[in-house]
């Protein structure tokens, strides 16, 4: 099922929050102030007017600052709102990520891109639980540098490891046995779209990827 989740609006207000409390407070402290002074000036020697004056205009930037912080969150608000209905565009596209990590569930597998930094003779493929538990390890094809590989979760006892994140490295050795380095990218399909503190992310396979580390879109 594909999905869209927005928590921009309470996000961004929960955001601001802290300011815009504390100039909510300094506002009511300086009403509360001025009315007391006012009140309890000597009636023969009355407050300067000067010095009312600029009170009245502290007062007055006091409340614009707290007017310019409501418009702030409205406009984010939106822009927010905005960025995640054309991240909807997204969903059912099958992309790729700059990360190692890729979600298996139970009837789609993980699944990564790799490219070899060099001619490589011999590939071994790890795959780490979320908890840094080694739960595979398995030769690979390095007849080409480049390739996929998709893990569907079975391990050498015949059990099938639980859905969840893992994490593939791959040890590229040329013949001479030297160490050949490996990009790792995971792929898969986007089911869901979502913005959480202003930072939109894309859910593959149930796992979770900031939007930055998109690399490529399929047509």
């Amino acid at each position: 099922m594909s999905t869209i989740t927005s928590t921009a609006a309470s996000t961004a207000a929960a955001t601001s929050s802290p300011a815009s409390t504390k100039l909510n407070v300094d506002f009511n402290m300086f009403l509360k102030m001025l009315t007391t002074q006012m009140q309890n000036q000597d009636p023969l020697s009355p407050m300067d007017t000067s010095q009312y004056t600029q009170q009245l205009v502290q007062y007055s930037q006091v409340e614009q600052s707290i007017q310019q912080n409501k418009t702030l969150d409205s406009i984010l608000s939106s822009l927010s709102g905005q960025n995640l209905t054309q991240a909807s565009g997204l969903i059912g596209r099958q992309v790729i990520f700059d990360s190692a990590v890729a979600g298996l569930s139970a009837d789609t597998p993980a699944s990564w891109n790799y490219a070899a930094n060099g001619k490589v003779s011999s590939l071994v493929a790890t795959v780490t639980a979320a908890d840094g538990t080694v739960v595979d390890t398995r030769a690979v094809d390095a007849t080409n540098a480049t390739g996929r590989f998709s893990w569907d979760g079975k391990l050498t006892d015949g059990t099938t490891a639980a859905p969840g994140s893992y994490t593939l490295t791959l040890r590229g050795s040329d013949a001479s046995g030297n160490n050949v380095p490996v990009t790792i990218n995971s792929v898969g399909t986007v089911r869901e779209v979502q913005m959480a503190g202003g930072a939109l992310s894309l859910s593959v396979n149930g796992s979770v990827y900031p939007a930055t580390n998109l690399l490529s879109i399929a047509g």
